[in-house]
């Protein structure tokens, strides 16, 4: 998943950056509201950290605007302001959770694995498709007894896939997802076309993979089972 981290705080943002990348998630940095809005403006994020004492914007004022810009995302708000007004505000804004500073990154994480059982409807560590099931936790594919070798590449693209079922997702926004970034001048690029042969015909191996389906000039979706 794609996680928006924005904090003046470097010190702190650079060490969350670090701890969610060992855990697989894709990070980008903004360290004023002005940057935030730039990146939210060319990005589409799952994730989204907040700080509320920005220097140059007010923190809630930065999450109703970044509201309109990117709906879907999860909005944590990450802040050393103690006073419930703030908390309350944030809230009914639309931010999913709250946590005060200092915080620890494991309890972080754990919030965020919350959201998304929540909100996206993540609620198992594996995934059952077709005749494969994906471990998401130990990074493992497999069918029936064998073990399936995916590159990390391959396996976080066809994660992402299964974990938005049966939603269309275009190039750009797998791109995004597996590299942190998409520029105009890789629009003719095939490589999201290379990955998604590449797991094709290495699960096809082993059995069908009808629910892999490609959108013509959209990009990909995994079908949703009977």
């Amino acid at each position: 998943m794609k996680v928006l981290i924005v904090d003046d705080e470097k010190t702190l943002a650079y060490e969350v950056e670090a701890f969610l990348k060992k855990a697989f998630y894709v990070c980008d940095l903004a360290h004023t509201g002005r940057k935030a809005l730039e990146m939210l403006n060319l990005n589409i994020y799952d994730f989204i950290l907040l700080d509320l004492g920005l220097p140059d914007t007010d923190g809630l004022k930065l999450l109703d605007n970044a509201k309109k810009l990117n709906p879907e995302a999860a909005y944590i708000i990450l802040t050393a302001r103690g006073n419930i007004e703030d908390r309350i505000k944030g809230l009914d804004l639309g931010a999913d959770d709250y946590i005060p500073k200092p915080f620890s990154l494991p309890e972080l994480q754990s919030r965020m694995q919350a959201i998304s059982r929540r909100k996206f409807g993540i609620k198992i560590e594996s995934i059952l498709i077709g005749e494969f099931e994906v471990d998401i936790q130990n990074r493992t594919l497999f069918n029936k007894t064998s073990q399936i070798d995916l590159t990390r590449k391959e396996f976080d693209l066809l994660t992402y896939l299964l974990l938005h079922k049966n939603r269309v997702l275009t190039r750009m926004q797998l791109s995004e997802h597996i590299w942190g970034s998409f520029n105009a001048d890789d629009s003719d690029s095939n490589y999201i076309d290379v990955h998604i042969k590449n797991i094709r015909k290495k699960l096809g191996n082993f059995a069908a993979v009808e629910w892999l389906e490609t959108v013509r000039g959209v990009g990909y979706k995994v079908k949703k089972q009977s």
